[in-house]
């Protein structure tokens, strides 16, 4: 498989990656690593290292983090009226809106996506992130309570409410299967809530991190109140976890290490959101319209390479339809056209790395070993290998590990079944909840499926609909709380009650 080694057409994206090293933003300034250490950036289609990037240490956090805590008590964020916080929310936006082709090719070449992807879903809803927030600044309020207290003073009544306050310094670390959308989702409702941030990117996908603290910093964001601090997770986001200084931890990724995260936080106890891995059932009825469905089913797991947290990697069809989609989204899978994110023709790209899709080919070559059936697929190719080929599995043991755990890659495993209460018992057959989508045409199997699936999101003829209104989140080992929706900027909040004798 050849891939030719295409450049940015944006003149501005062009320029950004002529800087040959990217540093941190402490204290709303560009400085070096201390330990001098940088890492190289990799365009997983072609192998090439495209920039490198400040390999932060634990001293870099705990600059980073005064930074923060400085600009929290002291600086003129807290104190800045929410209508004031609104109006620069407002302004990163259109400054994503306006830098938005920039930002979708060093997206692509970093984390190797198909620019549509970028370009047409995600990064105009991390726009929208900040405008929804934007609205919610001048929204955050208490309750006035009566109150029931008995012993009072004679003469005297009791004044009581709550007022909501910002819990403070936030370390927002986010994933590489979408790096911008996932800044977006954690930022935009911290800022909007008060609190200031470290920002800890993926260390496969940080250059769009970067780009968007160049914009933050153009809309006037004061100083201190975004960080951005890049390098390995297993020393950046580490040190965050575990940073007394940090008042909570916002993370998006896999399980094990939403594990790691909360091991670190037991030294301050401080608040943690976690939104980890999936392994989402897609249901489809024998009454459902089976053109949608399988076009459905396909987009489930094949959209963004499989890379993507609510992946219908479990495909569950009554069997009475089951060879007809079966052969409906293999057939998808063949015509999908693999090749350079910025090639206008490409429909998916690589993976991100060498090291995701050689994991990626092991479930596969695993899953065949173990006699499931191979419909279509399964190959790893391009020049850095990191290519995998959109696949379709049947046959598979229902405790197997391809079954079990998230693959994270373009790679479905279908299975018949023949009634509800068999398939609900599949569906929930795994240690996460994350998501599922039901195709059907029957308003009652509709009700019954989306509540008795215990997932985050159940979509019905359709799958993978976002809006920022819309929470997001998981049951089980899936995660806690929710991101996006007007509910996400309470996680950012605390509550204080007020009571007083007057």
């Amino acid at each position: 498989m050849r891939i030719e080694n295409l450049a940015p057409a944006q003149p501005a994206a062009l320029e950004w990656l002529k800087k040959p090293r990217h540093g941190l933003l402490i204290g709303g300034d560009w400085v070096a690593p201390a330990a001098g250490r940088y890492l190289p950036t990799v365009n997983p289609a072609t192998g090439e290292t495209i920039a490198e990037i400040a390999a932060a240490d634990a001293g870099d956090v705990d600059r980073a983090v005064a930074a923060a805590r400085k600009a929290f008590e002291d600086g003129e964020w807290r104190s800045m009226v929410p209508a004031a916080r609104a109006r620069l929310l407002w302004r990163i936006a259109d400054l994503i809106d306006a830098h938005i082709d920039e930002l979708s090719e060093l997206e692509t070449l970093d984390q190797g996506k198909a620019l549509y992807v970028g370009r047409w879903a995600e990064i105009p809803m991390a726009a929208e992130q900040f405008r929804f927030f934007a609205g919610l600044c001048t929204k955050v309020t208490g309750d006035t309570i009566p109150s029931s207290i008995t012993y009072q003073p004679a003469g005297t009544r009791i004044q009581a409410f709550t007022a909501k306050e910002p819990v403070g310094v936030v370390a927002a670390i986010t994933p590489w299967n979408s790096p911008l959308i996932m800044h977006a989702m954690k930022l935009a409702p911290a800022l909007a809530a008060g609190c200031t941030v470290v920002l800890k990117p993926a260390e496969e996908t940080s250059l769009t991190a970067l780009r968007l603290a160049e914009l933050l910093v153009e809309a006037g964001v004061p100083a201190g109140v975004v960080n951005v601090v890049t390098g390995l997770g297993s020393v950046v986001g580490a040190a965050l976890s575990a940073h007394p200084g940090v008042d909570k931890v916002a993370f998006t990724g896999s399980t094990a290490t939403g594990r790691a995260i909360l091991d670190g936080a037991r030294g301050n106890l401080k608040k943690v959101t976690l939104e980890l891995g999936g392994k989402s059932p897609v249901v489809i009825m024998p009454d459902a319209d089976l053109d949608a469905a399988i076009a459905g089913a396909a987009n489930a797991i094949f959209f963004n390479g499989g890379q993507v947290c609510v992946a219908g990697s479990r495909l569950y069809i009554h069997r009475s339809v089951f060879d007809k989609v079966v052969e409906g989204v293999a057939e998808i899978a063949r015509t999908i056209r693999l090749g350079h994110g910025l090639a206008p023709e490409t429909q998916m790209g690589p993976l991100v790395s060498r090291r995701q899709a050689d994991r990626v080919k092991a479930y596969i070559d695993g899953a065949i070993a173990d006699g499931a059936t191979l419909v279509t697929g399964g190959g790893q190719k391009g020049p850095a290998g990191t290519f995998i080929e959109p696949t379709v599995i049947t046959g598979a043991d229902p405790g197997s590990r391809i079954v079990c755990e998230e693959v994270f890659g373009p790679v479905v495993v279908a299975a018949p079944f023949d009634d509800v209460t068999e398939v609900i018992a599949a569906a929930n057959d795994t240690e996460f909840g994350l998501a599922a989508s039901v195709w059907t045409r029957d308003l009652s199997a509709a009700h019954r499926l989306s509540s008795d699936i215990r997932a985050g999101t159940v979509w019905v003829n359709c799958h993978s609909f976002w809006d920022v209104a819309l929470p997001i989140g998981g049951f089980k080992q899936s995660g806690w709380g929710r991101e996006s929706g007007a509910g996400a900027i309470e996680n950012y909040l605390e509550i204080k009650t007020v009571c007083m004798v007057v």
